[in-house]
């Protein structure tokens, strides 16, 4: 039997299906949508933990097609549900991913999301020839093909797609939206985060809010966003973070499907590594890897562990928010670095403007929930939910080690260590007494020692 390739890198399931490649099934993912009682779902989990793939899963198993594309779910879980039958292949879907909007202004932005909706119009092309369209939507559509839209365009095409297809499909829409917050994360990180949540707002709320030809909405991101930046007046909006149980085996791999993987690459042998390097995840109280991390280990044909996770992203925002300028936060990240728990109040809501703000724990709600903590337990709290938190795996703990390094570098001059070194070495006290107190006024904040005699 030969064994089937991964394919590193490839968000599409019809792609993967089509090449006969290795797959982990998470098909019921389907009946879990369906079965869900809100009208709108934002599942939020760390980047590179199959959120795209799992929208494309839905895409190709809900939307409306002429061919039967039912063999791409041949010995699948969901082919034997109940929900084949009643749901397969029966809506219009709308399909966007913000995954790459991730650029440096916000006019750059909008042109890529216009071209995102520019080729969901042509998609659905056959809506501009239909003899029923109306004209205020047909003009619209219009505008954005030819690309003479402008933003308010872009704001109201997602609402006024899905009040079309309805009507020509006789059907309800299914909206699915990815990684709806990585044009936000962007928007922070250059300047033009104002500009991008009102942008957001209106081109979600529109989709998503009292939108009587929607039959099932779902958001998928790293971040909830706090609802008064985004979701407004979206009342039946199912949230589910890694704190939930719902859906908590749906993003990443079980133990159990970490096993069978190794065995299918014929690497059992190497499941304590693994198990160190991208174990450790705690969604919803069950054990979860990092699924980009493990299928890049078993590709690798030198199998040996590398931060496969660590390196498909900047850490300039986990730097940003983890200088250690003040004392406690120092004494806390030396506690995990020992791998020990702290225990923070984990918040759901996300506003980016006040995750800097070193009084707060959004700083451990953002490092939570992006995929650099994990959950230990939680614990009794009369008001707000606490947990303890850890490290997950030794993977994550290499960014740890680098920002203290690169904070020390930063702070200290190597020259003064390599002299208390050398005082060190040669016995001389009074050198070592001055190159010590240089790096302590350096490095060390008066609340240190402020309640030392």
């Amino acid at each position: 039997m030969i064994m089937k390739q991964a394919m590193i890198g490839q968000s599409d399931f019809k792609n993967i299906r089509k090449a006969n490649a290795y797959y982990v099934d998470k098909s019921l993912f389907v009946e879990e949508i369906m079965q869900c009682p809100y009208l709108t779902i934002l599942i939020t989990r760390p980047r590179r933990f199959g959120k795209t793939l799992n929208l494309s899963l839905l895409y190709h198993f809900l939307e409306k097609r002429d061919k039967d594309e039912s063999y791409l779910f041949d010995g699948l879980a969901i082919k034997q549900s109940k929900i084949f039958q009643e749901h397969f292949s029966k809506y219009p879907v709308i399909f966007l991913t913000f995954k790459d909007i991730k650029d440096k202004s916000f006019d750059i932005s909008l042109d890529k999301i216009g071209s995102l909706i520019h080729e969901i119009l042509q998609q659905h092309s056959y809506l501009l020839s239909w003899e029923k369209i109306s004209p205020v939507a047909s003009q619209l559509f219009e505008k954005i093909v030819n690309q003479e839209a402008k933003q308010q365009h872009y704001e109201n095409s997602i609402k006024e797609l899905s009040k079309q297809l309805a009507m020509y499909h006789k059907k309800p829409v299914i909206i699915l939206t990815d990684e709806y917050d990585t044009p936000i994360n962007a928007a922070y990180a250059n300047g033009y985060y104002e500009d991008m949540i009102g942008f957001m707002r209106n081109l979600l709320g529109s989709a998503y809010k009292d939108n009587s030809n929607l039959y099932k909405g779902v958001i998928t991101g790293s971040l909830r966003i706090s609802k008064e930046s985004i979701f407004t007046g979206l009342n039946n909006l199912g949230v589910f973070t890694v704190t939930k149980k719902k859906f908590n085996t749906n993003f990443g791999f079980t133990e159990q499907e970490v096993k069978q993987i190794l065995e299918d690459f014929k690497c059992s042998d190497d499941y304590e590594i693994v198990k160190r390097w991208y174990d450790g995840y705690n969604f919803g109280g069950i054990k979860v890897f990092n699924p980009w991390s493990v299928m890049n280990y078993m590709a690798d044909s030198e199998t040996h562990p590398e931060p496969y996770w660590l390196n498909t992203s900047s850490s300039d925002m986990i730097e940003e928010v983890l200088t250690p300028v003040r004392s406690t936060l120092r004494r806390e990240l030396n506690d995990l670095i020992e791998g020990k728990v702290i225990t923070k109040t984990i918040h759901e809501n996300m506003v980016f403007s006040d995750i800097n703000d070193k009084r707060s724990d959004l700083l451990w709600s953002f490092l939570l929930h992006s995929g650099y903590l994990k959950i230990v337990k939680e614990v009794k709290s009369r008001f707000r939910r606490k947990f303890q938190l850890q490290i997950p795996n030794h993977e994550v703990s290499i960014i740890y080690f680098e920002l203290i390094e690169k904070w020390i570098k930063h702070h200290i001059d190597l020259t003064q260590l390599e002299t208390l070194l050398i005082a060190l070495t040669k016995g001389d006290i009074s050198l070592f007494e001055q190159a010590l107190k240089s790096i302590c006024l350096e490095i060390m904040s008066f609340h240190d020692f402020a309640d030392a005699p």
